[in-house]
């Protein structure tokens, strides 16, 4: 057990939002045993005006410095941990021009590293064990500068050229091969890790099963118009062919897709059937119960190598409701062979919907339950500090 450390986090997210993120699961529970402080996402001067503007909501009041932006904050477990935001950077992510972000972003660094070593005196964090989490940018221009026990990277996920421009790629590479260990959410994305580092480990995603499972099923339900739902960021991952093969092909179901709309030609091509209907992000706490509502869940990845990477959070979710789901054949995931209906085509997909859709009984609802019970954030984040611990 990893207890008695001081941990940093350097993330690239945020501990707040709407749905849920791995990163946050699994660093809170260490709270219990440990000092923690998590570094919200570098936010920068784009970002402040965004806010202004209404388009975004960014803590621009703790970012300027009108509120503190060191502060603790209570964990759902009871602990508290220390939550810090940094002053906003110049905004580079887009630029293509290497030797421009190559003379501006060391000012991000230095106004990034300033903070954080004040802060860490502030705290009393003199050898900390640092995790940064999916911000390998940062984190080369970090790594043994910060006086840490342990360096450990965090990779949740493959990057995306279109979004981090090509440069995430080399900085991926170095960071992977330099820290002390590299921990990742899928077998695929370890084996990846492993040329670069062979300190590479996987703790897969889980679920908060004490959440979920109040709003269980106990039944199959009998309405007469089945709902097929979908609930996550509703981006380029999305296989909108199949979808919209599934929806014109089963118009006696109704289909309906809650988060965020990060890529609109999903709604563009959907919202013209009758039998879809979008909803606006909800909090997590209402993930539960809205699940519950459904009587299939459906994962619609493409199957493109940048998702050969995903263990998808919403699996065990689904599952710890009891829901069927029927999912893209777009990674490897044999821990839930014959539990989870898997598709090669969009044929199949439709298929297997109607089968799940059709053939659901209180055993298998059992079933899906008693798969994601061992599955649960609790275990997850032990192992977690444990491979922290013995690196």
């Amino acid at each position: 057990m990893l207890k008695g450390e001081d941990i940093i986090c350097i993330a690239n997210t945020s501990l707040f939002g709407n749905y849920i993120k791995a990163v946050v699961q699994l660093i809170e529970p260490l709270a219990d045993n440990n000092r923690v402080l998590f570094i919200e996402y570098p936010y920068t001067i784009k970002d402040v005006f965004a806010t202004s503007k209404g388009k975004q909501k960014a803590p621009v009041a703790r970012m300027l410095g009108f509120e503190k932006r060191l502060q603790e904050v209570q964990c759902s477990s009871g602990s508290k941990i220390f939550h810090l935001v940094m002053p906003p950077g110049l905004p580079l992510r887009f630029l293509k021009s290497e030797f421009l972000f190559n003379l501006l972003f060391p000012i991000n660094v230095l106004i990034y590293k300033l903070t954080l070593k004040r802060v860490m005196k502030q705290i009393g964090f003199t050898k900390p064990i640092v995790v940064n989490a999916y911000n390998p940018i940062y984190g080369v221009a970090l790594l043994r500068k910060l006086n840490e026990k342990k360096h450990i990277y965090f990779c949740y996920d493959g990057y995306d050229v279109n979004y981090y421009g090509k440069r995430i790629l080399s900085f991926d590479k170095t960071f992977s091969e330099n820290v002390d260990a590299v921990i990742t959410t899928s077998d695929y994305l370890r084996n990846e890790k492993l040329v670069f580092n062979k300190a590479s480990f996987v703790v897969k995603n889980g679920v908060d099963f004490p959440i979920f499972s109040p709003f269980s099923k106990k039944e199959v339900a009998s309405r007469d118009r089945k709902i097929v739902g979908y609930i996550g960021s509703l981006d380029s991952r999305i296989d909108i062919d199949t979808l919209a093969f599934a929806i014109k092909s089963l118009p006696q179901f109704d289909f309906e897709f809650t988060g965020e709309l990060r890529y609109t030609l999903i709604k563009e091509t959907l919202e013209k059937f009758s039998n879809v209907k979008f909803y606006s992000p909800i909090k997590s706490n209402e993930v539960p119960a809205k699940l519950a509502t459904y009587d299939v869940g459906i994962i619609p990845y493409l199957a493109i190598d940048i998702n050969k990477n995903i263990y998808p959070l919403k699996i065990n979710e689904y599952l710890a409701v009891g829901v069927p789901i029927v999912m893209n054949n777009f990674a490897f995931l044999p821990e839930f062979n014959g539990v989870v209906s898997v598709a090669s085509t969009k044929e199949e997909f439709t298929q297997m919907l109607v089968s799940e859709l059709e053939s659901d009984t209180i055993e298998k609802i059992k079933a899906r339950i008693l798969h994601a019970s061992k599955n649960s954030w609790e275990a997850r984040s032990e192992d977690f500090g444990n491979i922290i611990s013995n690196v």
